[in-house]
């Protein structure tokens, strides 16, 4: 800090790097705040922000207020780790009013907008990446995004989230996060299937992403429209009870409908106390219609896997390099799931039939560090 202070003096309307084009700083304490604008110039077009909890909501608004003077040109918005304080409200919402929205692709914050600035994020014409949180308080309007193809969604409390979708213009919109901390989740999937359905997203979408720190028992069956989807992430609490009822029969469907999955994550770490979940049945089925998954996070019944079911047409061979499909998966996640030790080697062996490239085992519960050493030993044998 010295030796910034003596730059400070030393420089005068000039900035400290003159051909710094992105400035990413994480965890900006009081200390430092006051010497950002030594990099800010009109090169800067993408600035990335944490801010410290030591640092007082007057200065961060002060700083936060001379961005589009001090860099005209911003292209990227990355602003976090703000309290939920008039004043920043205000300052973050003026910096959005007075932004060159020409040029802005990428606006992401924690903080809360005003009627004012909310109408113009919603409009900007070259937006590609969204990022904002929406209130009981927050005034949304109907999105006019063309370019836009990254949303994500905070959810603070009961905000009407899906106005934002009422007659909006989203066509090359590609991926949606939302992370959802109201009491209430409800029917969030049939809300969201109907307004998306509505924009014709199911054409483009090719993420979904939704994390409650909740129990929640979804319908999955609201999201089989979304043909075109990659990568699906469904995260909720098991911490309570579990909540997961996710079954044979939905995963069959979401396979079927999904081909092109490449992740499919269900629920948080899987817990130790469910008795449903997927069977061998199951995870066979996500398999043989999705050959490209290659992260899988659900819960399992794990005795299932000690029973394996013949593949369709295929005798049940217990050669260890016979396999039921081609299918990419590499990573599993079972969690807290245990494994007896004597079902071990027919675990593994089922695995390895169903998922071939099968190199990474997450898991807590016992047992499962004898299936990898049982799947390392049928691949040698092979």
């Amino acid at each position: 800090m010295e030796a910034l202070s003596a730059l400070q003096c030393s420089i005068i309307n000039e900035p400290l790097l003159p051909n710094l084009n992105t400035l990413e700083l994480w965890g900006v304490s009081e200390l430092f705040l006051q010497f950002l604008p030594l990099f800010l110039s009109l090169r800067v077009t993408s600035i990335l922000f944490t801010f410290g909890y030591d640092c007082p909501n007057a200065m961060i608004a002060s700083m936060v207020s001379s961005f589009p003077t001090l860099c005209p040109n911003l292209q990227v918005i990355g602003l976090y780790s703000l309290t939920r304080d008039p004043l920043v409200t205000a300052a973050v919402s003026g910096m959005v009013l007075t932004t060159n929205r020409n040029t802005l692709q990428e606006f992401r914050t924690n903080s809360l907008l005003t009627k004012e600035a909310s109408e113009v994020v919603y409009q900007l014409p070259n937006l590609r990446n969204l990022s904002v949180v929406i209130s009981r308080e927050t005034p949304l309007p109907s999105a006019s995004l063309p370019n836009l193809t990254n949303l994500t969604i905070t959810c603070n409390d009961e905000g009407d989230w899906s106005r934002l979708f009422h007659r909006a213009t989203l066509g090359k919109l590609e991926s949606v996060t939302f992370f959802h901390h109201s009491v209430h989740i409800g029917d969030f999937l049939g809300t969201f299937s109907r307004v998306a359905l509505s924009l014709s997203l199911q054409n483009t979408l090719s993420g979904f992403h939704v994390v409650t720190s909740r129990s929640w028992s979804p319908n999955y069956s609201s999201l089989l429209p979304f043909t075109q989807l990659v990568d699906l992430e469904i995260e909720f609490s098991c911490d309570i009870e579990c909540s997961s009822n996710l079954d044979d029969d939905m995963i069959i469907a979401l396979s079927r409908a999904m081909p092109k999955l490449r992740a499919l994550q269900i629920g948080d770490i899987p817990c130790g106390e469910s008795t449903t979940g997927v069977t061998a049945k199951g995870l066979l089925a996500l398999a043989l219609h999705c050959p490209n998954l290659f992260v899988l996070r659900i819960h399992i019944q794990v005795a299932s896997l000690s029973a394996p079911p013949a593949s369709p047409g295929t005798v049940l061979n217990t050669e260890p390099a016979a396999s039921w499909t081609n299918c990419a998966l590499t990573d599993l996640t079972v969690g807290e799931k245990t494994v007896p030790e004597e079902s071990a080697s027919m675990v593994a062996l089922t695995l390895l039939r169903i998922f071939p490239r099968i190199g990474s085992i997450d898991f807590i519960g016992e047992g499962w560090g004898k299936v990898e050493g049982a799947i390392q030993d049928h691949r040698l044998l092979k």
